[in-house]
């Protein structure tokens, strides 16, 4: 019964006449779109976006490896920053299959002149992201430091790279 009720009350808000003095909305049809939605994408450049979410996957795989050794780091046990360090391997090693498998669907000459650039310049970053995993999977066990700083700062730069692309696309940055 109480659902009832609330669903009364928010339908009698919507219906209510305006109190004295309250200005009525105007109708839907006469407020302008503050912005224009993107033109849908095209074939290719719907496979571009789905290589970009694969890729999203083995990115936040990194980050959570990084978090898991930063937040080990601070506690100062040995063995368990070993294993996050041996942990954080393992993700790379994860992470990199999913940066391959979307980099392959990465077409930059997907889009046209404009939103190219910003394009080819993120497929550059996810390039980057699958060599240092590479690496991070290699030598993370043993020199968890110097891997996680650099894959920090290959992640700093794929993610402006991101923004930038989403911008070109029209796309809000989160």
């Amino acid at each position: 019964m109480g659902r009832w009720a609330a669903a009364l009350f928010v339908a009698a808000g919507f219906l209510a006449p305006p109190l004295p003095g309250q200005q009525p909305t105007p109708p839907a049809e006469s407020v302008p779109a503050a912005t224009p939605s993107p033109a849908p994408p095209s074939p290719q450049q719907e496979r571009y976006l789905q290589g970009l979410r694969t890729a999203g996957r083995g990115v936040a795989q990194i980050k959570d490896g990084i978090n898991r050794l930063t937040r080990v780091q601070a506690g100062r046990d040995t063995a368990q920053i070993r294993q996050a360090a041996r942990r954080l391997g393992g993700l790379c090693s994860a992470a990199r299959g999913f940066l391959t498998s979307g980099r392959g669907r990465m077409d930059p000459a997907a889009y046209e002149t404009p939103v190219r650039r910003p394009a080819r310049d993120l497929v550059l970053q996810v390039d980057s992201l699958s060599l240092i995993a590479k690496e991070c999977q290699l030598t993370a066990g043993r020199t968890p430091g110097p891997v996680s700083t650099g894959l920090l700062i290959r992640i700093r730069a794929y993610e402006a790279a991101l923004a930038a692309f989403r911008t070109s696309i029209g796309l809000p940055n989160r």
